[in-house]
Order: structure tokens, then C-alpha cells, then sequence
């Protein structure tokens, strides 16, 4: 079983306006609500993949209802702790001339609340496999990843991390199966600019010294690059298209990865699948659904840079 984690989660608020004036009554032109989080972007794009999946998280209020109501009438299978205080919350997603985004803080999660999680994650098995994705709430600790991943360390668990800086970094002594940063976080892990496919293999190259078995980086425009456990190094293009809504795409990515190595367990057709994904979503409006996904995918085209010594 799949298994995704959204500590969490949102409704995601989105409102097209024509010229926002600040300190002034402004009209929606367009308005849609998405149930929103890293996790929950992977497990609805799983589920368009047809891979049998199970969200994990906190809800909280009448918005963690219809997060949880969206997700089930969608195919998701749920497996939510339910807050005893606080609400599930609001992000504000404004589309203009610019995007602004105003993204709420989320409840507070006791330690029972933890605790119960942790019951359910002590329970997966050989063969499962758990992602990871997003910020950490404030009212958690930010070893939580690291302690979680801790946790199935000695399982045959394939572990997928997709977060930012210390976070990140953090879990790399547990040799997690995957990790996906984008070209951005992978400058602001390393402290520095990024501005070639050399450099950017020479970095990810240094991910997975650090203990990563696979490493892939979303590049935007510039495709994907993936360093996989045998030390091959691969580079996928980006199809053309409109961008609609980066948001989505990279956890996209991460879906269609795991979807296509479980069918042909061959990282070269994973990471097409994968770029694939994240294109689409790239291009839709929310996360995208297969028919685009499968046009898209005889655009992708994946090339073989060469193999680091191992």
C-alpha cells in the first residue's frame, strides 16, 4: 500500500480578479475550492493513475469535512486523525496580473493527537511505501519527518521525502528511496547558484553521497534530472505547453514516479511517467487528470547523460 502523509492540509481558495485594488472591494471573476497539501496532491494523483492509496494526516472542523469528503468522492482512500479542536485551513489563492497567496496557519496538534499517527505508521509493512510531504506545522517539532522516517527504518519500507532544507536533510541518514527537490531548494540547500546541468548534477550527485538512493530535481521549463541508485544520470525535457497553475506539479512528479516504477520497477520509464505528471498539472488548472497525462507522456523524452563512479 501507498501511503501519503499531509500534516497539514487545506482548502484551497482560489479566486480569479481583474486588477486587484488593496483597500478596495474587488469582484471575483472566477472562484474554485481545491482540498489542498503535498500529500493530498500525490494521493489524487495516484488515484488518476489508478494506484490504490491511503492519505494520512489531521483534519480539524467542518473544513477538514470537506477535504475528507472530497477526497472519498474522488476514489482516496482516508485514514485521518480528527482534531478535537481547531479548524482544517483556508489558503487564499489570488490570480491576477500576479499570483498572491495567503495561507493559513492550521490548527494545533496535541501530542495524543501525534501519537495516534504514529500508531498507525508503526503498522505498515514490507513493501509499503510512505511519502512525505510538505512544511511541518509549528505546533510540531521539526525532527518530525526524521523521527518518522526513524520509525521504519528497519522495514523494507520505500521512504519518499519531498521537503525543503534541514527537514530534508535531516532524514538522508535513514537512506530514504527518493527525494525531490526543485532546482530552487536545491540552491538553498547548498548555499549557492545553480546555473547549469553540470552543477546541478554535481549537486544532486552530493544528495545521494549523503544517503539518498534516488534524486530527482524538477527543473520547471528545463525538465527533470534524475540520479538513480545504480549511479545512472538522466534528463528529461519539458513538453510545451500553457502553465496554468505550477502548484501541484512537482508532487505530481512524485506520483507518477512511484506509479511507473511499481509497473516496470525501470527508473528511465519512472522519471517519464513522472515528468509527465507534473507537466499536465503544470498545464490544468488542478491536478490533472490521465487523458492529458498520456498525451503528454509521447512528448517526454528521456536521455541517458552518463554514470557516476561508484
Amino acid at each position: 500500500m501507498i501511503y501519503t502523509v499531509t500534516l497539514n492540509p487545506s482548502i484551497d481558495y482560489v479566486v480569479e480578479t481583474y486588477k486587484l485594488k488593496i483597500g478596495e472591494v474587488n469582484r471575483a471573476n472566477n472562484e474554485e475550492l481545491y482540498p489542498g497539501g503535498k500529500g493530498i496532491n500525490v494521493s489524487l494523483m495516484l488515484n488518476e493513475l489508478k494506484e490504490e492509496n491511503t492519505a494520512l494526516g489531521f483534519l480539524g472542523g467542518f473544513t477538514g469535512e470537506y477535504i475528507e469528503n472530497t477526497l472519498v468522492s474522488r476514489g482516496v482512500n482516508t485514514e485521518f486523525i480528527k482534531l478535537q479542536e481547531g479548524l482544517s485551513r483556508i489558503n487564499l489563492k489570488i490570480k491576477d496580473e500576479d499570483e498572491t497567496e495567503i495561507n493559513g496557519k492550521g490548527p494545533r496538534i496535541s501530542e495524543d493527537e501525534l501519537r495516534l499517527l504514529y500508531k498507525k505508521i508503526e503498522k505498515l509493512k514490507d513493501e509499503d511505501i510512505l511519502v512525505l510531504c510538505g512544511s511541518i506545522p509549528q505546533s510540531l517539532s521539526n525532527t518530525l519527518y526524521e523521527d518518522i522516517v526513524s520509525m521504519v527504518a528497519k522495514k523494507d519500507v520505500k521512504v519518499i521525502v519531498d521537503t525543503t532544507s534541514n527537514l530534508l536533510l535531516n532524514t538522508l541518514k535513514y537512506n530514504p528511496f527518493l527525494i525531490k527537490p526543485n532546482i530552487h531548494e536545491l540552491e538553498e540547500i547548498f548555499k549557492t547558484k545553480i546555473g547549469s546541468i553540470d552543477k546541478t548534477i554535481f549537486y544532486a550527485t552530493k544528495l545521494k553521497d549523503m544517503g539518498a538512493k534516488n534524486v530527482i530535481i524538477s527543473m520547471g521549463k528545463d525538465g527533470a534530472l534524475l540520479v538513480d541508485e545504480k549511479g545512472e544520470i538522466y534528463l528529461s525535457n519539458a513538453p510545451k505547453g500553457n502553465v496554468v497553475n505550477t502548484v501541484g506539479s512537482g508532487d505530481s512528479m512524485v506520483a507518477g514516479f512511484i506509479s511507473g516504477y511499481l509497473r516496470t520497477k525501470d527508473y528511465k520509464e519512472a522519471l517519464k511517467l513522472g515528468a509527465s505528471c507534473g507537466s499536465a498539472t503544470a498545464f490544468s488548472s488542478g491536478i490533472s487528470g490521465k487523458k492529458l497525462i498520456d498525451i503528454l507522456k509521447n512528448e517526454i523524452e528521456i536521455k541517458e547523460i552518463c554514470k557516476i563512479n561508484m
